[in-house]
């Protein structure tokens, strides 16, 4: 039996985003150039920023949209539909697992930088905080299932539980998935755990 409790979770569409190292930021932007909050993410850490960059592989651009804080390595996250469009086979991965990931270049208005991996599909995965993942019976790197209702209900199987002190509880699921189960950006799930 799958269902151990019911749990309502938020489910939100993270749509193609990119985070950037410091070095890249201002090989990009500039030397001590500072991102600007456009508007605060759930997760506390995290913010969209007003810059974007033109993500470039195999002669094709996408515009992208930076989400902060700064990060230790630049990282890439699009859909398989952008993939497709671009051309490009980046893995599924969770945020911050790059190594051998897909090559790719960035363009800003100061700058362009040719990176050798940090492009990929984010794979599915819910926050959670510490304290709720106890609460919940949750560890960190865990498989669970999230079931979404409504006009085109699924069951989302392979979510990683990432379990963080200062995290929000949410599921994260991109556009492809986000679409297939009719929701644009925010939703709701119920969290299925063996």
């Amino acid at each position: 039996m799958w269902f151990k409790k019911n749990i309502t979770v938020p489910v939100e569409v993270s749509a193609r985003h990119c985070h950037l190292s410091k070095k890249d930021l201002e090989a990009l932007f500039g030397v001590g150039y500072e991102l600007k909050k456009a508007r605060q993410l759930t997760q506390p850490s995290d913010f969209a920023c007003q810059e974007t960059v033109d993500l470039k592989v195999n002669g094709k651009n996408l515009t992208i949209r930076i989400v902060g804080s700064l990060r230790e390595q630049t990282q890439v996250e699009i859909s398989l539909t952008d993939a497709i469009l671009l051309g490009a086979k980046p893995p599924i991965r969770l945020s911050g697992d790059l190594k051998n990931s897909s090559p790719m270049a960035l363009q800003g208005p100061k700058g362009a930088i040719d990176l050798a991996e940090g492009l990929i599909v984010a794979k599915r995965h819910i926050h959670c905080a510490t304290n709720e993942a106890a609460r919940l019976g949750l560890k960190n790197g865990a498989n669970v299932k999230v079931a979404v209702t409504g006009e085109r209900p699924i069951v989302f199987e392979d979510v990683i539980v990432r379990v963080r002190e200062d995290y929000t509880l949410c599921v994260h699921l991109d556009t492809d998935e986000g679409n297939a189960a009719g929701i644009n950006k925010t939703g709701e799930g119920l969290l299925i755990i063996k």
